[in-house]
C-alpha cells in the first residue's frame, strides 16, 4: 500500500532517535533519497511480500503482526516516535532472502520517514562500516551458533534414544539366543525319546493314537489362557497328583510346563486311554518335549516379533524412507516415539493413551513432529522424577487437531511458565540439558506447521498442548522464519 507523499524535513527527520547523531550532510541526503509518507488506517506492508522499504515511525500508531497458520497474531502496537521496521536486513544483500517478516498496518493517520532497501543500505555500508560487520556477524554468527546447538541437541537426543532402543531390541535378542539353544537340545531329546518308542511294544493303531494326541497337543499350546497363579498353583497340585498316581516319574517337574501349555488332568486322561500302562511314562516324556518345543517356538517368535516391532519403530520415528512433507496419522507417530523411549520410561512412568483415532490425517513434516514429541516426554519423565502417570491424548479443535501430553509431576513455577520456550532457559542440572528442547518444539510448531504450543500447569496436573492445522499452506522452501522486527 502506498501512502500519500508529504514534504521531507531534514530538522524533522534528525529528531528521531535514530537520526539525531548525523550530520546535516547525511540528514539532507536522506531526505534527497527517502521520503515522507502519510498513510490511511489499514494496511502498509505484508508478511512475505519482497522488502522493498526500511519504516521510521513520525507520528501515528503502527501494529505489526505476524502470521500463525490462518491468522495474524499481533506481535508489537506502539506510538513511540522513531519506532522502525520493515526491510532492516537490507544491509546483507541477497545472502539473506529479503522479504517483510511481518505485517505492519495503522490504526490512524500516520507519517513515517521512508527510505528504498537500497539506500538503506548503502548509507549502512557508507556510513557505518565497522558497525555493519558487527552486525552481520551477530547475524550470521547467532543463526550458525543456534543451528550448531540445534544439531547438538538432536545428537544428544538421538544417543538417548539409541541407547534406549539398543536396550528395548537386546532384551528379545537374548530370549530369542536362549530359547533357540535350549529348542536344539530338546529336540534332540524328543528324537532319542521317538526312537524309544519305535522300538518299544506300540501297534500301529497306539501309535497313530498317540501321534494324533500331539497334534491336538500343538493345537492347545498355541491357545493356552491366560491363568492366575493361584489357578496355576491348582491345576500344577492336580496334575502333580495324576502323574504320580500313574506311576510317570518326576511328575512335579513336568507339571508346570502342561500348565503353561494350557493342559489338564482330563487331556492326561485322552493320553492314558491311548496307550498301555507300561508304556503310558514313556509316551507323556515324549508328549512333554512337544509341548516344550512348541512354548520355546512360541518364545522365538514373540520374541523376533518384538525386535520387528521395535525396527518399525525406528523406521517410523526416523522416517529415513518417507517424504519429508506429506500427510500423515499423529498417533502412528506418537506410537513409535513412545517405544523408542520406553527405555527412558521404564515401569516407573504408567503411559495412558487416550487416541481419538476418527481424527484425519495431517500435513506435516512427521520426522520433527517426532522431535516435538520426543521433548514433551522426555521433560515429562525429567518432572515425574521417581514416577508418574503420563496421559497422550488427542481430539479435534475446531479446525486443529490436538496432542496433549499430561504429566502428574510438580508443575511449572509460575514464575517461570513465561520463560520456558526461551532458547537456553531449562530447570534441569548443568549436563543434562540444553535448554533448546522447546524452543526448538516451538519453532516447528508454530513456525513451521503454523499450530500452537501452550503450557499448563499446577502440581500433580501440567499439559503441553500441541495444535495443528487439518490442513495447512504447501511447505516452506525459503530461509527459516525468525521473527527480526525491533519497536
Amino acid at each position: 500500500m502506498s501512502g500519500r507523499a508529504m514534504p521531507c524535513s531534514p530538522a524533522e527527520i534528525g529528531s528521531l532517535f535514530l537520526f539525531e547523531k548525523l550530520s546535516a550532510e547525511q540528514l539532507g541526503r536522506l531526505c534527497a533519497e527517502g521520503r515522507v509518507e502519510r498513510f490511511e488506517p489499514g494496511p502498509v506492508y505484508a508478511e512475505g511480500d519482497p522488502a522493498t522499504c526500511f519504516y521510521v515511525l513520525i507520528e501515528g500508531t503502527v501494529v505489526l503482526s505476524r502470521r500463525v497458520g490462518g491468522d495474524d497474531v499481533e506481535v508489537v502496537r506502539s506510538s513511540q516516535r522513531g519506532v522502525y521496521s520493515g526491510a532492516m536486513q537490507a544491509y546483507i544483500g541477497d545472502r539473506v532472502r529479503q522479504v517483510y517478516n511481518n505485517s505492519m498496518r495503522v490504526t490512524e493517520p500516520t507519517r513515517f520517514f521512508v527510505l528504498p532497501a537500497d539506500t538503506f543500505s548503502a548509507v549502512m555500508h557508507e556510513w557505518f562500516p565497522m558497525a555493519v560487520h558487527l552486525l552481520e556477524g551477530l547475524f550470521f554468527g547467532s543463526k550458525n551458533t543456534q543451528r550448531t546447538i540445534g544439531q547438538r541437541e538432536r545428537l544428544l537426543a538421538l544417543g538417548s534414544l539409541s541407547a534406549g532402543l539398543t536396550h528395548e531390541l537386546n532384551n528379545p535378542a537374548a530370549a530369542a539366543v536362549r530359547a533357540t539353544a535350549t529348542l536344539r537340545e530338546r529336540v534332540a531329546k524328543m528324537r532319542h525319546k521317538l526312537a524309544v518308542i519305535a522300538s518299544g511294544p506300540y501297534d500301529r493303531e497306539a501309535l497313530a493314537k498317540l501321534i494324533e494326541i500331539q497334534e491336538r497337543t500343538a493345537e492347545r499350546v498355541a491357545k493356552a489362557p491366560v491363568l492366575s497363579p493361584l489357578e496355576a498353583a491348582d491345576r500344577e497340585d492336580a496334575l502333580s497328583e495324576w502323574l504320580d498316581d500313574q506311576g510317570v516319574p518326576a511328575g512335579w517337574r513336568i507339571a508346570p510346563t502342561f500348565v503353561q501349555a494350557g493342559l489338564d488332568v482330563g487331556w492326561l486322561e485322552e493320553v492314558a486311554a491311548a496307550v498301555d500302562p507300561d508304556v503310558l511314562p514313556g509316551a507323556v516324556g515324549w508328549l512333554n518335549y512337544t509341548v516344550e518345543t512348541e512354548l520355546l517356538m512360541s518364545e522365538i517368535e514373540d520374541s523376533t516379533t518384538r525386535i520387528s516391532h521395535l525396527v518399525d519403530a525406528a523406521k517410523q520415528y526416523s522416517q529415513l524412507d518417507r517424504a519429508p512433507y506429506r500427510e500423515v496419522d499423529v498417533h502412528e507417530l506418537l506410537d513409535s516415539t513412545l517405544v523408542m523411549l520406553s527405555g527412558k520410561l521404564g515401569e516407573r512412568v504408567e503411559v495412558v493413551k487416550d487416541y481419538d483415532r476418527t481424527l484425519p490425517a495431517v500435513p506435516a513434516y512427521p520426522a520433527e513432529l517426532n522431535q516435538v514429541w520426543s521433548n514433551l516426554i522426555d521433560n515429562a519423565a525429567f518432572a515425574m522424577g521417581d514416577g508418574g502417570t503420563l496421559t497422550v491424548r488427542t481430539a479435534r479443535d475446531g479446525d486443529r487437531l490436538l496432542v496433549e501430553f499430561r504429566d502428574t509431576g510438580p508443575g511449572v513455577p509460575a514464575e517461570i511458565r513465561d520463560r520456558i520456550f526461551d532458547p537456553f532457559f531449562t530447570t534441569k542440572p548443568v549436563g543434562q540439558g540444553t535448554g533448546l528442547g522447546l524452543d526448538i518444539s516451538w519453532r516447528i510448531v508454530v513456525d513451521k506447521h503454523h499450530g500452537g504450543l501452550h503450557v499448563e500447569s499446577a502440581p500433580g496436573d501440567t499439559r503441553f498442548q500441541v495444535l495443528l492445522p487439518l490442513t495447512a499452506p504447501a511447505p516452506e522452501t525459503g530461509p527459516g522464519t525468525d521473527i527480526e522486527e525491533t519497536a
